[in-house]
């Protein structure tokens, strides 16, 4: 597996030893604060999607993802860099915009659907908001595949099914609140009435294509994950965590916190238990005089 590895300081590179812009992930990092305050106030919107309804839930769900998407992005851009932040909207929002004007107009690759007009402006059919949610799960998707597994095929395809099974809960739950529709939901998953396998793997599809790029246009950065992106960490684990318990208690959707579960635990439990592990080697040994490193907070896995 692979993991936080620091990078090494040569003897006399002064520099090296100073944290740098767009090396936020390397060696002892601490994560840029102002990530944590995001995080925590996109965590206190999404315990408040349960308790509303209406109109205000339909404009805390745009408030939660034009959050979502400021953290991935500012947490790129600080600890990596322009370039990095720049690959992630291109492939990402670009992208993502791109994919669903044509799915929109076309069909293909969800399936037909329309989206209804309650969350906020549209261009080509498409929310504004649709492409910035994208970007909002990539970011920690495929940190979470770096943290976990070597560079190459492998990375790649769990980087794009931790994003993709992120929707076995997001399309059941946006469909029950009406905020779009497919007009053709046949084959559908058991249990999910409403949206039709072909979206699943349209999201599986365009996930893999976004990561495949994502890599050479964001530079090598990318390849290295270190302590600056625990909050990204803490943003996928939570996502998994909390949609399964809404899901499942709040919003009437046991089929859907079902298959999230099972989905998303693809790369949310290995991720969970590499994180624990990681914890614990580093966890300085009791009393004095071991030799323990107090600045060290992460290894490798």
């Amino acid at each position: 597996m692979s993991g936080d590895r620091p990078v090494p300081v040569v003897a006399g590179d002064r520099d090296a030893a100073r944290p740098r812009p767009g090396r936020g992930a390397d060696g002892d990092a601490r994560p840029p604060r102002s990530t944590w305050v995001l995080l925590g106030v996109l965590v206190l919107a999404q315990i408040g999607y349960p308790l509303t309804g209406g109109g205000t839930r339909a404009a805390l769900t745009v408030a939660t993802v034009v959050l979502g998407y400021l953290l991935s992005v500012g947490h790129a851009l600080l600890t990596r860099g322009p370039r990095t932040a720049a690959a992630l909207v291109a492939v990402a929002t670009g992208g993502g915009f791109a994919i669903e004007a044509l799915g929109v107009a076309t069909g293909f690759p969800f399936g037909s659907y329309d989206y209804s007009g309650e969350l906020g402006p549209k261009l080509a059919g498409v929310p504004l908001i649709i492409p910035l949610a994208w970007t909002w799960m990539a970011w920690p998707a495929w940190l979470a595949a770096v943290r976990l597994v070597r560079p190459g095929v492998r990375r790649v395809a769990l980087a794009a099914v931790g994003l993709a099974a992120w929707d076995l809960f997001l399309d059941p739950q946006m469909v029950a609140e009406g905020y779009w529709r497919w007009r053709d939901a046949t084959p559908a998953l058991p249990g999910l009435p409403g949206i039709p396998v072909s979206n699943y793997l349209g999201w599986l599809l365009f996930g893999v294509l976004m990561m495949t790029l994502l890599r050479p246009l964001a530079g090598a950065t990318v390849d290295r994950t270190g302590p600056a992106d625990h909050p990204m960490y803490a943003l996928y684990l939570w996502t998994y965590a909390s949609s399964v318990l809404a899901h499942a208690v709040f919003l009437g959707l046991p089929a859907s916190a079902l298959w999230g579960a099972a989905g998303m635990a693809v790369a949310a439990v290995p991720l969970a238990v590499t994180l624990a592990r990681g914890h614990r080697r580093q966890r300085p040994p009791a009393g004095p005089g071991h030799g323990s490193d107090p600045r060290r907070v992460d290894a490798s896995a």
